[in-house]
């Protein structure tokens, strides 16, 4: 990442009525950066993507994307962000090709569509009508679509929403080549907290409107803290040294230990906690 951020977002708030959807979040996303925005449904997340692409308008606070402020972005500005939407336009009627080359024509300096559908691996399904693609394949389609215009900023709206185990990690592997590939910033909506954990460098999570936590997978809630749990047939202790304690453990039972388990919150279990505290 480099120190000049691609996202910054200071004091937004919007309202709908006497609802308050975002109360004065702040926001940075780094150069080549991959962030997971994570919280509830009615968090707020679709309307602070929304004014960052340049799609809603905001009540009040500073946004700067790319540089620009989305309300006046032109279309210079749009050209250098990416959006693959949770649900996108059925062209069912035309083909992987077809289709790739025809968004390539809205953008001043398309990708190679022929490299493009190659990258995210539909080269030989490259003639195929898109009604007859499986839903990953279209998943993969629409990144296909969402990157043909070299954007520097990607917005991935809950990309693998019905996806198959293995179709989800496959498209996981598209993403980490986009990223590491092209230095490619990602904004991430997702619900599946094992994607977030896979994917992002960093997680930020917003409940009622607010950021209630942000950082690391690793560390997010202070999870790096929390000490670990080491049960056993006969009992259980909460260490910060497991290690340690799983050692003293062997010896005492002069070998394998019955019952032996191991565990430490998951991002599941800090994010539940975070959005429970503020819901």
């Amino acid at each position: 990442m480099t120190e000049t951020p691609a996202v910054r977002v200071r004091g937004l708030r919007k309202t709908y009525g006497a609802l308050t959807a975002l109360d004065g979040i702040d926001l940075d996303i780094g150069t080549g950066e991959v962030l997971a925005l994570l919280g509830p449904n009615g968090a707020g997340k679709t309307s602070t993507v929304e004014i960052l692409e340049g799609h809603r308008d905001r009540d009040a606070g500073e946004v700067a994307v790319l540089g620009r402020d989305p309300r006046r972005g032109d279309l210079a500005w749009r050209a250098e962000l990416g959006i693959v939407l949770q649900d996108c336009a059925d062209l069912g009627e035309l083909t992987v090709r077809e289709t790739v080359h025809h968004f390539a024509r809205y953008f001043p300096r398309p990708r190679d569509p022929e490299e493009v559908i190659a990258l995210v691996g539909l080269a030989d399904k490259a003639g195929t009508r898109i009604r007859a693609l499986s839903g990953g394949q279209r998943r993969r389609l629409d990144v296909a679509v969402g990157v043909i215009g070299r954007p520097r900023l990607l917005f991935l709206d809950e990309p693998t929403t019905g996806f198959d185990p293995q179709a989800r990690r496959l498209f996981w592997s598209l993403i980490r080549s986009l990223v590491g590939r092209h230095g490619t910033t990602v904004l991430l909506t997702t619900h599946y907290l094992d994607e977030a954990e896979a994917l992002a460098d960093r997680l930020v999570v917003i409940a009622g409107g607010r950021v209630v936590a942000e950082g690391a997978p690793a560390t997010l809630g202070g999870r790096a803290a929390v000490r670990t749990t080491v049960r056993w047939a006969d009992g259980q202790q909460d260490t910060e040294d497991p290690a340690a304690l799983v050692a003293d453990l062997a010896r005492r039972y002069a070998g394998t230990v019955p019952g032996l388990t191991v565990s430490r919150p998951s991002l599941e279990d800090v994010y539940l906690d975070l959005i429970g505290e503020h819901s």
